[in-house]
């Protein structure tokens, strides 16, 4: 009897141990848990968020996640997002007519949950402005534009009206669509010229340094010509951490030997784009950092963050902590600061990238 009740408790805490759990809400319009949005982006947010509620009745709510597996949830964001919406209660009690977008960024994961007052027309309008306005511009880990965006479009697929134009006429809506459409012509083009533009300009940049790499080179005690080792052989003259950097491709280097005296030269190229820093301890770019918020800033108060470094050649590792800076005073004048106590039933659409 003992050794059953031994298996059934060692088969049972597996699913005792993992609860499940939501984060407070700090804010009934932007909850950005992840830091993904700037200052000034999610006050613009909040700010349509407000009319939008003032002027419709509808609570609309943006919510950044790291993970959420931090909550207790790993699998499918739905009934993650279902959770959270009926755990907070956005919406009107009596229409459920609330909204929330939910973005799980290292789930890559992203779900407009609506109200269960919609039934399941909306998800299909839901699923297209995932699809259309929000995924394209996370596959360029453009956050912020995608989420401003998508808030956009699912206040039109909710209302029918744009931001700002609820009680508008027919003539200043006219008007504003046309300007919305030159508007999008144009930064099209300009977009396609920035385009051709940021692809053509790095060519004379990276021949003139694949010409200056490769040029060969001239012994400086005897002046003959140099041979340039493969990688099979520069090893052999490279310290540890020289290596290092190589395996981490932050930095990559060439191995020049004089054939006559055996002179070695050896020259170093940094990466373009690298996420290792320069180790306090043995000066190799093999340092890398992980960030853990400690404290989320607020309009009254800063937050502090703690990051955390490793280096990958010494293996020094120490933590130093930041200030975050306080979020702008006007993401504070909402009207309310809870929820209207509305559920979900599971309505509204969900993507990935």
């Amino acid at each position: 009897m003992r050794v059953i009740r031994l298996l059934l408790l060692l088969i049972l805490m597996p699913f005792s141990v993992v609860a499940q759990d939501y984060p407070e809400y700090r804010d009934i319009y932007v909850n950005d848990f992840a830091d993904i949005l700037s200052n000034e982006v999610a006050d613009d947010i909040h700010d349509r968020l407000m009319e939008l509620r003032e002027e419709t009745g509808i609570e609309f709510t943006v919510v950044t996640i790291y993970e959420m597996r931090r909550y207790g949830h790993t699998g499918a964001i739905e009934p993650f997002a279902t959770g959270l919406f009926n755990e907070w209660g956005v919406g009107n009690a009596e229409r459920n007519d609330g909204v929330m977008m939910l973005v799980s960024l290292w789930d890559r994961k992203v779900r407009l949950e609506v109200g269960s007052g919609y039934g399941t027309r909306m998800n299909d309008p839901m699923q297209k402005v995932i699809d259309d306005d929000i995924l394209p511009y996370f596959r360029d880990d453009a956050y912020e534009e995608g989420i401003s965006n998508g808030v956009n479009h699912t206040i039109l697929a909710v209302t029918g009206s744009w931001p700002g134009e609820y009680d508008a006429s027919p003539w200043v809506r006219a008007t504003n669509m046309i300007g919305r459409m030159v508007n999008s012509v144009v930064q099209g083009l300009g977009n396609w010229i920035f385009a051709i533009l940021a692809a053509l300009l790095p060519f004379p940049y990276r021949a003139y340094r694949r010409w200056k790499r490769n040029h060969p080179r001239i012994c400086p005690n005897d002046g003959h010509q140099m041979t340039r080792l493969d990688e099979a052989w520069e090893d052999n003259h490279l310290q540890k951490g020289q290596i290092t950097e190589e395996d981490l491709k932050s930095v990559d280097y060439d191995v020049w030997e004089c054939q006559t005296c055996q002179h070695i030269t050896i020259e170093g190229y940094r990466a373009w784009f690298s996420s290792y820093s320069v180790c306090r301890n043995c000066g190799y770019r093999t340092v890398e950092g992980d960030t853990t918020i400690l404290e989320h800033a607020t309009t009254s108060s800063t937050g502090r963050k703690r990051i955390d470094y490793h280096c990958h050649n010494c293996g020094d590792a120490y933590s130093v902590e930041r200030t975050i800076p306080r979020k702008s005073s006007s993401s504070s004048s909402s009207g309310s600061s809870s929820f209207g106590g509305g559920s979900s039933s599971g309505g509204g659409a969900s993507g990935s990238w």
